[in-house]
C-alpha cells in the first residue's frame, strides 16, 4: 500500500504522525487480509527552496529527475528529499520536498522511492508531460477542491470508479 499526503509544513509532521498514519495502520489492521507492508509520504510543493545547475560560468535550472537527498535535508531524523520532477521554459524551476515517514516494512531502498516518486510524476492523464507532483497527489487535490467548491455533498457511489473530477 502507498500513501501520499500534503501537509503545511515539518511544524505539522508530528500530527501527521501521530494521528493520520496512526488512524490508517489501525483501520489496515483491521481488514480480512492486512497489507504487509506500507509506504506513507508526505509531498509538500510550496517551497521556496530553489536548486541550480552549472553550465560553464552560467547557472541552469536542475535537469528533470535531479534528487537533492543530502545536505539540506532532515536525514538524521526522517528520510526525505528533493526532486526537480518537470523541466520549465521561463524562470527558475520548483522543487517538491518528499518526507517518507513510513516504508521500512517494504523491500525497497530510497532509491527506489526515489525513482517511484519521479515516476509516478508522469502519470497525470490531464497532462501529457511531467508534472511537479505523483499523479495521485493531483487527483486527490482537484477531488477535494471539487468537493468542497462545487458539489457540497457527497458525490454518487456509482461515481466512485470513474476520474469524473477531472
Amino acid at each position: 500500500s502507498g500513501i501520499n499526503a500534503e501537509y503545511g509544513g515539518t511544524g505539522q509532521r508530528a500530527a501527521v504522525q501521530e494521528i493520520e498514519l496512526a488512524s490508517i495502520k489501525r483501520a489496515l489492521a483491521q481488514l480480512p487480509t492486512p497489507p504487509e507492508s506500507l509506504i506513507f509520504t508526505v509531498v509538500t510543493k510550496r517551497l521556496r527552496t530553489r536548486f541550480f545547475g552549472k553550465n560553464g560560468a552560467n547557472y541552469c535550472n536542475p535537469a528533470p529527475g535531479t534528487i537533492v537527498d543530502t545536505a539540506i535535508t532532515q536525514s538524521s531524523t526522517v528520510f526525505d528529499f528533493y526532486l526537480v520532477s518537470q523541466a520549465v521554459s521561463q524562470g527558475t524551476v520548483s522543487p517538491t520536498h518528499y518526507t517518507v515517514l513510513e516504508w521500512k516494512t517494504t523491500r525497497l531502498s530510497p532509491d527506489h522511492l526515489q525513482q517511484i516518486a519521479y515516476r509516478l510524476c508522469h502519470m497525470y492523464f490531464n497532462w501529457t508531460g511531467m508534472i511537479s507532483v505523483p499523479g495521485v497527489c493531483q487527483y486527490a487535490h482537484k477531488l477535494a477542491f471539487l468537493t468542497g467548491e462545487s458539489l457540497h455533498r457527497e458525490p454518487d457511489t456509482r461515481l466512485a470508479h470513474y476520474l469524473y473530477y477531472l
